[in-house]
């Protein structure tokens, strides 16, 4: 397992103490629209807002193009041999949607874990770096399509007036916008601006990566060859393989495992299928090899694993249910 390294920047003692003001205020605003164990998926698009009041289980989760920002307590995440821990002085960063593990490592009653998520438009990154003469970005540390970068002021205080218009819900429509437009902007020119700049980059091998992730999403179901895969994204079969990997840790095989595999299981809790149907639903030709790759992914074969969620009162395992959401 590799820990990714960041360094966190030396602040003056007054920004140490306008960032933890602006955290403390942060913090109490997604306490007041969340309930401890709670997800709400606000009036504003794209924004969710999560209160844990204890430490949750490893669970899987897709984390789409989005930012993820602590007020309190701190989280893992796993992808393939990659571990990212962040907390308040820092935010997750997903450039393209990605199957992870995570858990949070630090929550209880007095002190429980309040963090937010905000889906990224591609369009607008696109837009903004079209649009305006931008600083060049920082070196980028890494090639995955996930990473870690500093907390600043203004970004919080950015994210601070988008949860005010929880407020006001007939300015949403028309603050909305420009607010998320300003929270784009910020994480463009920080510390990790490099990793969305290259998903709005037309060409770019990340650009390419990400219309091949969206094939398979789109196309789980059916057998596909690297070669034709690698060929709709105009990429060598090689070349394609290795930056699949190297932007989400797996291969496009594994990523359409993960896929099918979670969706099957999603059918046998919601729709109360059977494995077999299931399986078969989301492309499976062998309900035996789905037995064994389910196991291997999940802990136990379909039926028991199905029967543990369905009596279970551990929410963490629940919010399987929605892994698009992650906060």
């Amino acid at each position: 397992m590799v820990l990714v390294p960041y360094e966190l920047p030396i602040k003056t003692p007054m920004e140490c103490v306008r960032v933890v003001d602006t955290l403390a205020a942060l913090g109490k605003s997604i306490a007041r629209w969340t309930k401890h164990g709670d997800q709400l998926a606000t009036a504003i698009p794209g924004l969710s807002l999560f209160q844990r009041n204890a430490a949750t289980p490893p669970t899987t989760y897709l984390y789409e193009q989005s930012v993820c920002l602590i007020a309190q307590g701190v989280k893992r995440v796993m992808l393939g041999s990659d571990t990212y821990v962040y907390d308040h002085c820092h935010f997750l960063i997903t450039s393209v949607d990605l199957p992870a593990v995570c858990e949070v490592l630090s929550a209880s009653q007095e002190h429980p874990y309040l963090s937010l998520l905000l889906k990224i438009d591609q369009h607008e990154v696109s837009q903004l770096i079209a649009d305006n003469n931008l600083p060049p970005p920082r070196a980028q540390q890494s090639s995955r399509g996930m990473a870690v970068g500093e907390v600043t002021l203004p970004l919080l205080a950015a994210f601070q007036r988008l949860i005010d218009l929880l407020d006001e819900p007939t300015d949403i429509p028309i603050l909305s916008p420009i607010i998320q437009r300003e929270i784009v902007y910020r994480l463009l020119v920080g510390d990790q601006g490099a990793h969305l700049r290259q998903m709005a980059l037309v060409g770019s091998q990340s650009r390419q990566i990400a219309q091949a992730i969206h094939w398979l999403k789109e196309n789980y179901t059916r057998p596909f060859r690297i070669e034709e895969l690698a060929g709709r994204v105009n990429m060598s079969t090689s070349t394609f393989h290795h930056h699949f990997r190297t932007v989400t840790a797996m291969s496009p095989l594994q990523y359409q495992k993960w896929l099918r595999l979670n969706e099957a299981r999603r059918l046998m809790l919601a729709e109360r299928l059977d494995a077999t149907t299931a399986a078969f639903q989301v492309g499976y030709e062998s309900p035996s090899q789905f037995s064994r790759e389910y196991s291997r992914s999940f802990g136990a074969p379909p039926l028991r694993d199905i029967a543990h969620l369905r009596t279970s009162t551990d929410d963490c395992a629940r919010t399987t249910l929605s892994p698009s959401v992650a906060g």
